[in-house]
């Protein structure tokens, strides 16, 4: 009787209205989850890369350590591009399964590139191969996602994006720590199969085939990812609604579509929140200590186990991006932006000042703390910076240069994860893990200020609004 009256209530992501919106996400979102996996399971290798506990027969240096980790973000400008350019045209269904093939390729040469490697040359083709299928995934999911899903829980399946990045995480720190170096790739090739797969089972989304003119065929998209009977005539309305608000804005888009609309107020504010967002969800440090997090632990002076520690902080990465599903849609995007900014950039600070006093000090009595502030460190910038950033591009631009700006914005993020994966290990080398997080910390609160004062609240913004 519970389970009945839970399914029965609208809000739930198993109601009879949202089940298969929720389905639909959870299996396309596999090509996330297997990017958040290769990137856990590179963390604990590269901090061994450049010591002599290498599983590599050359040498690594801590250049070499930073083109590893960053060429993944001009693979992803590349997946970025190709998958913008094709979306509009062939549809968003294709572009997924276009991804399965090069994913399954990728994975099959990243493998025999771990076995056969002679050169630090082939992982730096592995990490780029891997970040052009990720890359191309986060233009076409985010697009695809708001397409199918009502305006209530869009923002929960939106934020399904990265808690399933961050499940891989979790996962590939686990696989990293527990398996050979040389045993785990074999077993990832199982993961672009389930997605090839599960492609077959789910039809283009209502709002391309409206664009294609093929209303026939957007009719039964829209009855089968809103679950509803043929009979329905409610849901009929409903769908005859959508199709006359698309029809009337693709028109517009046809008689107006010029620079001007680039250069409207809206635009450019659009443009700065989008900047904003994209440069505090980088050098907020969070994708940097997801990559280099055994990195980050080794240089903080704890006393803990570094695999239990790496663990530990992939299961609240989960958590914190969990916890976003759950209050994304209920409290809006405004708010925990807010307390994600302001909470991240003060355990950021916090730690650059346990770890600069513990290399004058012994601490060792606290070397419990680095995971402790890291722990609230991740569960915030989790809730807002990370959680909420592609639920917050499809949403800030007016509709008319929504998709154009949108493709945009995600390859700039590209571009901005290059360079903050790029710069990172160089300063934790150089300047040391204190000054690099203080550093982070600076930026992470002005970014907290624009949101502040700037930031406007987007929450059930239906995506045919101006």
């Amino acid at each position: 009787m519970r389970f009945s009256s839970l399914f029965a209530n609208p809000d739930c992501l198993l109601s009879s209205r949202n089940r298969y919106q929720f389905l639909v996400t959870w299996m396309v979102t596999i090509v996330t989850f297997s990017h958040g996996l290769g990137v856990g399971w590179m963390s604990p290798v590269m901090r061994d890369l450049p010591t002599d506990q290498s599983p590599l027969d050359f040498p690594v240096v801590v250049a070499d350590i930073s083109w590893i980790g960053s060429l993944v973000g001009i693979g992803s400008m590349l997946g970025n591009i190709l998958a913008g350019t094709l979306m509009n045209r062939i549809g968003r269904k294709l572009v997924m399964f276009g991804i399965a093939f090069p994913y399954m390729k990728n994975v099959t040469c990243f493998g025999c590139m771990i076995y056969f490697v002679q050169s630090v040359e082939f992982l730096y083709v592995g990490r780029l191969l891997a970040g052009m299928t990720g890359g191309a995934a986060y233009v076409v999911l985010p697009t695809f996602i708001s397409e199918i899903a009502d305006d209530k829980i869009r923002g929960r399946l939106g934020s399904m994006i990265l808690l399933m990045v961050n499940t891989g995480v979790l996962t590939g720190y686990i696989v990293s720590s527990s398996f050979n170096y040389f045993s785990t790739p074999p077993f990832i090739i199982l993961l672009p199969l389930s997605y090839f797969i599960g492609n077959f089972l789910i039809p283009e989304t209502p709002h391309h085939l409206i664009r294609k003119g093929k209303f026939e065929e957007a009719e039964k998209s829209f009855r089968f990812y809103k679950n509803i009977r043929r009979d329905d005539i409610k849901a009929e309305s409903e769908f005859e609604d959508l199709k006359t608000r698309l029809i009337e804005m693709e028109k517009d888009k046809a008689q107006s579509f010029n620079y001007k609309d680039f250069i409207t107020k809206p635009a450019f504010k659009g443009y700065a929140s989008a900047f904003v967002l994209l440069f505090a969800n980088q050098f907020s440090a969070s994708f940097s200590v997801s990559s280099y997090l055994s990195t980050v632990f080794a240089a903080s002076h704890t006393t803990l186990n570094l695999t239990m520690c790496t663990i530990i902080i992939g299961f609240l990465q989960i958590v914190g991006t969990y916890a976003t599903t759950l209050l994304c849609d209920k409290f809006g995007r405004r708010i925990l932006m807010l307390v994600s900014s302001l909470g991240s950039s003060v355990c950021l600070a916090v730690f650059g000042i346990y770890t600069h006093f513990a290399g004058i000090y012994d601490l060792t009595a606290f070397g419990w703390l680095p995971l402790v502030i890291l722990s609230f460190y991740i569960c915030l910038v989790n809730i807002g910076l990370v959680g909420c950033v592609f639920v917050l591009l499809l949403e800030l631009f007016p509709a008319k240069i929504r998709s154009v700006c949108v493709s945009a914005a995600t390859v700039l993020l590209s571009g901005i994860v290059f360079l903050a994966l790029k710069i990172f290990p160089i300063c934790v080398a150089d300047w040391g893990i204190s000054v690099t997080m203080w550093c982070c910390s600076g930026c992470t609160i002005c970014c907290f200020f624009y949101f502040l004062f700037f930031l406007e609240e987007t929450n059930s913004k239906s995506l045919l609004e101006g």
